[in-house]
């Protein structure tokens, strides 16, 4: 007997998981649930993060994690909680499966069958911003080989589990050349390691752009936080329906399952809502759990009651459903047709006591690294990079000023009149004899930089990696 957390959650929460956890008893699922409290009472309690104590000690001690949509109150600096969880808990991928249920839901991809494989707790969502100038704010984007290791091999080893033929690399690095970069090389580098499975990578744009056009040429698709999130609400929507879709959070020791919806406040309590997207999230979690007999059995229960046009308001279409049913009607049809399999839509076939296991990662050699010099961040309210070159100059020393940027354009030496600058400028400071930089040179460029009154407001050093240039170059270069 598996012990899981539960939370009803709000809005719509408390009806979708009740009609889920009356069809997993019904099922005979090999779980009890304890129940916890999160979100919108717990923020408006006083509680920023929407989660106590209590329900953290019982999530950790339990490990898995079934949680209906909540509600974060408006203003009041609320912290999203989602994010929390996947980060605390260490919850490194996001798994999708958005498949059309064609004809019985409405959709222009009747043959598509896509799952989105997303990182979890790095790239923008490392959550870094900060407010430099007047003018100027910025958003770091942390990339680490050990989340782009975890998170890829994921895909092709959920890809072996569920016999899928082909896992889609979708970054951005014909521009951002080291953070999405990486996030392709390591793609590359493990791909090697799967010579059963096709792979290919695509630039996002494109990527997306072809996805949403033709998805049944995609299989699995892995991609940074950023990207899997817009493009995974995307193919849930064009499957069919982003109520139906369920999603969940792995980590290497907790997992969270939930639906991908939001806990629409404004039919709450209504009896309307679809559990479709909660109950497909529970059917991953019992796979998760090594139940996969009772998840074949939800599975097809499931799909016979879709096949044979039972439907909740928000799916329900004259002509192809046969009855419009409520939330708790729409459990009592699953449950009635627990044993039977669907005779149009794929019956549910999952290998028998197993789960998908990744290896620990294991940090490689350490890299040579070499200071090169040093980027520095300057407010600065002229308009004249040669009036701030003239003046930063005066600074130099083994590594001397090779670089004015602004925006990523470079504007000094040989800038263009016509690129518009703002208040926050880029000045790079490099070695010139192929030696590593002192490390006394960049205290005491910033020390000769508050002599001269110049307004440093960040730095960044430059390094090469055993010879490999660690940094970008200015867009002109």
């Amino acid at each position: 007997m598996q012990k899981i957390t539960v939370a009803k959650g709000d809005g719509i929460g408390p009806e979708i998981m009740n009609a889920t956890l009356a069809i997993l008893k019904a099922a005979n699922a090999r779980i009890e649930w304890e129940e916890i409290e999160i979100g919108e009472k717990v923020y408006l309690s006083g509680n920023t993060s929407g989660i106590d104590k209590a329900a953290w000690d019982s999530i950790r001690r339990n490990k898995v994690f079934l949680k209906a949509p909540i509600t974060t109150p408006q203003g009041g600096g609320y912290k999203s909680l989602n994010v929390t969880m996947r980060k605390a808990l260490g919850l490194y991928a996001n798994v999708r499966p958005c498949k059309s249920f064609y004809p019985y839901v409405n959709t222009k991809h009747p043959k598509m069958d896509v799952v989105i494989i997303r990182e979890n707790e790095e790239d923008l969502y490392a959550g870094i911003e900060h407010q430099q100038t007047d003018e100027v704010v910025q958003c770091l984007k942390l990339i680490t080989r050990p989340g782009c290791e975890k998170i890829v091999r994921y895909a092709f080893e959920y890809a072996r589990l569920y016999k899928r033929s082909k896992v889609s690399c979708f970054t951005k690095d014909n521009i951002m050349k080291h953070t999405d970069g990486l996030f392709h090389q390591v793609f590359k580098e493990i791909a090697q390691e799967y010579p059963d499975i096709q792979s290919d990578n695509w630039i996002i744009d494109i990527g997306a752009a072809r996805l949403a056009d033709t998805p049944e040429d995609f299989d699995v698709v892995v991609l940074p936080n950023l990207y899997g999130d817009v493009v995974s609400d995307i193919t849930a929507q064009i499957s069919g329906s982003v109520g139906l879709a369920g999603s969940s959070n792995i980590g290497e020791s907790c997992a969270m399952f939930e639906a991908i919806h939001g806990s629409a406040p404004t039919i709450a309590g209504q009896n309307i809502a679809n559990p479709s997207g909660l109950l497909r999230a529970s059917v991953m979690m019992l796979n998760h759990i090594g139940q996969q007999d009772v998840a074949e059995l939800v599975k097809n229960a499931w799909s016979c009651t879709i096949e044979e046009g039972i439907h909740t308001p928000d799916i329900y279409k004259e002509g192809i459903s046969k009855k419009q049913v409520s939330t708790s009607e729409f459990a009592e049809a699953v449950i009635e047709r627990l044993g039977k399999k669907p005779q149009m839509l794929p019956a549910a076939e999952y290998a028998k006591d197993v789960k998908l296991t990744i290896p620990t990662y294991q940090r490689k050699k350490q890299a040579n690294k070499m200071l090169k010099g040093v980027d520095v961040f300057v407010d600065w309210k002229g308009s004249n990079p040669d009036e701030l070159a003239e003046k930063l100059t005066k600074l130099n020393s083994d590594i001397k000023l090779t670089m004015i940027t602004n925006r990523g354009v470079k504007v000094w030496p040989e800038g263009f009149e016509e690129t518009f600058c703002t208040d926050h400028w880029r000045c790079r400071y490099e070695v010139e004899n192929g030696h590593p930089a002192a490390k006394h040179s960049i205290p005491e460029l910033l020390s000769n930089a508050l002599q001269e009154d110049v307004d440093v407001i960040k730095t960044e050093n430059l390094y090469e990696f055993d010879g490999v240039r660690g940094y970008s170059l200015g867009q002109g270069q």
